[in-house]
């Protein structure tokens, strides 16, 4: 298995260990790091800003102006990490360190003033482009924006119809009737008083039929509104990231600086 070493340099003690203990809980080994700062470098007599240290401790790859913004920044307080890891973990061991605020050595040179401005990257290399003893290769990183748009659900329709159904109600009706009766008179006076004039008397025979009358009143109101409600949603997709692998043939295990 192939290994890399990845060193990074960070402007505090406190960036560099938090970046080191994410890098523990993600699985890396405590064993393959190593931290770099003004007192392990003043326990070995060394001096900070003396290119020959750095070039001991990462190789001889490392430029004068990246040797000069390591010693600056460790003898201000900073810390280099750095760490061994197989090739197929780099892109993940990169990104938890990148995480940490590290400092991007390139631009604090041209800061100090230890490398001369280059022109910018998006310049034609026809109006001056990169200096004639370097090349760059530009890396662009994809970053997913999430935003939110109203659609139709569906529509709710109230519509108020009329029913039928039977019912049925008992009542009491109550009838008067005329009867006639005839009765045999057997008593001799009872003919004392005949009356011979006309008579009529006219009785009224009624009856109860059932009257339906209808009355409505309110039994239930339906009430109809609008009501809305939050909920997180967790979306996912793939952004896209360029790398940069650097591959060494003399080296058994190569360096990667980041920043």
């Amino acid at each position: 298995m192939n290994y890399e070493k990845i060193v990074t340099l960070y402007d505090t003690m406190q960036h560099a260990e938090a970046a080191r203990k994410n890098l523990e809980a993600a699985g890396f080994s405590p064993g393959e790091m190593s931290m770099i700062s003004s007192k392990t470098i003043a326990s070995s007599g060394e001096r900070l800003r003396e290119p020959g240290l750095w070039h001991r401790l990462f190789g001889r790859d490392i430029a004068e102006h990246e040797a000069s913004v390591y010693g600056r920044t460790v003898e201000a307080g900073g810390v280099v990490l750095t760490v061994r890891v197989p090739e197929s973990e780099v892109s993940r061991a990169m990104a938890i360190l990148n995480a940490h605020n590290v400092v991007d050595v390139q631009s604090r040179a041209r800061q100090q003033g230890l490398i001369a401005e280059t022109a910018p990257k998006t310049m034609p290399a026809t109006a001056g482009g990169p200096l004639a003893d370097e090349e760059v290769i530009a890396l662009a990183e994809e970053q997913i924006n999430v935003g939110k748009r109203v659609i139709p659900q569906g529509t709710t329709r109230i519509r108020r119809f009329i029913t039928e159904k039977p019912v049925e109600a008992q009542v009491n009706l109550h009838e008067e009737h005329v009867e006639v009766i005839r009765r045999a008179i057997a008593d001799p006076n009872y003919t004392r008083n005949i009356e011979w004039a006309d008579k009529t008397i006219e009785l009224t025979e009624t009856a109860e039929e059932p009257v339906i009358s209808k009355t409505a009143h309110v039994v239930e109101e339906v009430v109809v509104r609008k009501g809305s409600s939050d909920h997180v949603e967790t979306v996912r997709d793939k952004v896209r990231r360029q790398q940069v692998d650097v591959e060494r043939t003399n080296e058994s295990s190569p360096k990667r600086k980041v920043g």
